[in-house]
């Protein structure tokens, strides 16, 4: 898979091993706020510019593109900001992050990596979607320049867990090809319970219970246990009742290196039910 992904990322210099994120964006309104989140994202996107070699890609995993019957990577050269939300204001419908795409990667992408579902090559979207407020949200204080090009992957939320860390494993590689992977979700989501208005460290007693679950998961290096998080039964219910805020995250840790070690940021929570907890690796 290594020389297969080099070939589809030819126009990719071989780098330094770039980091890999988890990214807890949670409400909209953090891209415009002057609040805390917003504030460490600024902080690491400099420190990322800072220490590491420049990204020459960014492949973002947003828990808010799901597609049925396999996955799509974007293929545009001029990817939308797509304002996927409503009552909110203004100001936030009118934020843009007009970062370019990278057509030719994509299509080579699409190609070599496989489906963990049919072992088929993937789609590429060359117009329905762009991207979406899990992504630019973030990137977007990260690195406000807009200047890196930027891809989404897809996830296929009919398919089981096991093969969205299966995919996120494929990924790995891409690491050393300039690509900084970012997976954007929350490791607790649940927005019918939400109470906004709550203090940031304030939070329902099973959402501190299952986020200290995945915090010890992560910790211990055990990031294959991370796919089995509906073991769990009611706990994992209440934390997800629909569970595309927390597939990124096995995107994320499935591109993990072995042994590298974790750093946590913005580990609390926002209306009381969103864990924003982050990770970097690398």
């Amino acid at each position: 898979m290594t020389s297969t992904l080099a070939a589809a990322t030819a126009s990719l210099k071989p780098s330094p091993r770039m980091p890999v994120l988890f990214v807890g964006h949670g409400s909209p309104m953090n891209a415009i706020e002057n609040n805390a989140w917003r504030r460490s994202w600024q902080a690491v996107g400099a420190d990322l510019l800072a220490r590491a070699a420049r990204p020459q890609l960014i492949l973002c995993v947003s828990a808010h593109w799901l597609t049925r019957g396999g996955w799509q990577v974007t293929g545009m050269a001029r990817p939308r900001t797509i304002h996927d939300f409503g009552g909110f204001p203004q100001a936030l419908f009118d934020q843009q992050y007009p970062a370019p795409g990278a057509p030719a990667v994509a299509r080579g992408l699409a190609a070599e990596l496989r489906s963990p579902a049919t072992g088929g090559a993937l789609g590429v979207d060359e117009g329905e979607w762009g991207l979406d407020h899990g992504t630019w949200s973030v990137l977007k204080p990260m690195f406000p320049q807009a200047d890196i090009p930027v891809l989404q992957l897809s996830m296929d939320y009919a398919r089981p867990p096991s093969e969205h860390y299966a995919l996120g494993q494929q990924l790995r590689s891409l690491r050393e090809r300039g690509v900084l992977i970012v997976g954007s979700g929350n490791v607790v989501h649940n927005l019918r319970l939400a109470r906004f208005g709550t203090a940031a460290n304030a939070a329902y007693d099973w959402a501190v219970e299952f986020d200290t679950v995945v915090q010890e998961q992560i910790k211990n290096g055990q990031l294959g246990a991370l796919q089995d998080f509906q073991k769990l039964g009611p706990l994992a219910r209440q934390a997800h009742p629909t569970h595309e805020h927390y597939l990124p995250l096995l995107y994320a840790a499935g591109a993990v290196q072995a042994g590298e070690m974790p750093r946590f940021f913005n580990t609390g929570y926002q209306a009381a039910s969103i864990s924003m907890r982050s990770v970097l690796w690398g």
